[in-house]
């Protein structure tokens, strides 16, 4: 009986244009009408279900890559950075823009066009896709933030886009000499999701799992890139979309249809059928 399901957002649960539709809604509602509880396992920073087309929708999150988890009344938990890593990493790389996630927004060490900057090398289908969701960010964020501001702040996790190749193997390799202090699990090979070690989605879900008393065996987990293995790795019912990356598809084991197709709102839909606890269509409101 799964009780608890838990999914990515981006190339995941969202249809291809990265939005929440009526498929996506109609899974949403299914579940908590089921009386199971439905997280978005996300690499984004979410502090409520009234963010990213959620709007009303009753879910939980595990954000900032598991940093933040947040249930229907608020946050209940937060996995900071220790401040000393920040103390060697923005000195170290002061032409890098590092977006420092906090319960009070985000602080940028450089300037919005260093961050714009880290996005060139998208290929032209995916900068043109993308372009309104990131200048919407990128109007929330506070930048060229001094490093004491930021060490008055509890950081969660850190974000960044580093062109130039050479540079981002010396950021790998300062990550690497650090790792009692940080660990990098991004999305694609082209980004840095940088949290405290002990953080991931995995380890968020199962704290989340216990808060509610619910069994990891009776939780159902979905991804598509390299911020979901560890998630896909700890949990015995994993499924990856089939447009997630190699690494992905084999931490879980079990591959499901494309995010473009719907299979993770109809995976979770054909799950609450056969437990029985939903009829086979369920009325969006």
């Amino acid at each position: 009986m799964i009780k608890l399901f838990a999914a990515d957002l981006d190339g995941t649960l969202l249809n291809a244009f990265h939005k929440v539709d009526r498929t996506v809604a109609r899974a949403v509602r299914a579940v908590a009408d089921a009386g199971a509880h439905m997280v978005l396992a996300t690499g984004r920073t979410m502090l409520s279900n009234r963010e990213h087309g959620f709007d009303g929708l009753p879910v939980e999150m595990c954000s900032g890559n598991g940093s933040i988890v947040v249930g229907p009344e608020g946050v209940l938990k937060t996995f900071p950075l220790q401040p000393r890593l920040l103390e060697e990493l923005v000195p170290t790389f002061p032409d890098i823009c590092f977006e420092c996630v906090t319960l009070e927004g985000m602080f940028a060490t450089g300037t919005a066009d260093m961050r714009m900057a880290g996005f060139a090398s998208d290929p032209w289908w995916r900068q043109i896709a993308m372009r309104g969701m990131r200048q919407t960010f990128q109007s929330s964020i506070h930048f060229e933030t001094p490093l004491a501001v930021l060490l008055e702040r509890e950081v969660l996790k850190v974000n960044c886009r580093v062109p130039d190749p050479a540079r981002a193997e010396e950021l790998k390799a300062f990550v690497a000499a650090h790792a009692d202090l940080v660990v990098n699990a991004p999305f694609s090979p082209v980004m840095f999701e940088l949290t405290d070690p002990a953080v991931n989605k995995g380890a968020s879900i199962a704290w989340l799992a216990r808060f509610y008393g619910i069994e990891e065996d009776e939780v159902a987990v979905y991804g598509d890139g390299g911020n979901d293995i560890a998630m896909l790795e700890r949990f015995e019912h994993a499924y990856a979309t089939a447009n997630g990356s190699r690494e992905a598809k084999r931490a879980a084991g079990t591959v499901i249809g494309p995010c473009a197709l719907h299979a993770v709102p109809r995976h979770i839909l054909a799950t609450l059928r056969r437990q029985s606890r939903v009829p086979a269509y369920t009325r969006i409101e």
